[in-house]
């Protein structure tokens, strides 16, 4: 956690003693953030992948349509 910089000014998030602080106020702990992580590892193992990034993977290849194309001989 302490590795990231979040004084910068592309996050909306800051970090202010134990917290990080949302633009609207919203505060999370460190506790808070560690069990969201552990949440959101668990239910990607519960599906079967090893990463969030498959998952989304997975997810836009189900959502892209498929088009059919029949082939047959035109009548003359």
């Amino acid at each position: 956690m302490t590795d990231f910089d979040f004084d910068g000014d592309r996050y909306e998030w800051r970090l202010r003693g134990r917290h990080l602080v949302s633009a609207d106020g919203q505060r999370m702990s460190l506790e808070r953030l560690r069990g969201l992580m552990w949440r959101d590892k668990m239910e990607l193992r519960l599906k079967g992948y090893a990463s969030r990034r498959a998952a989304e993977e997975a997810r836009r290849a189900a959502n892209r349509p498929t088009v059919k194309v029949h082939r047959g001989i035109a009548a003359s």
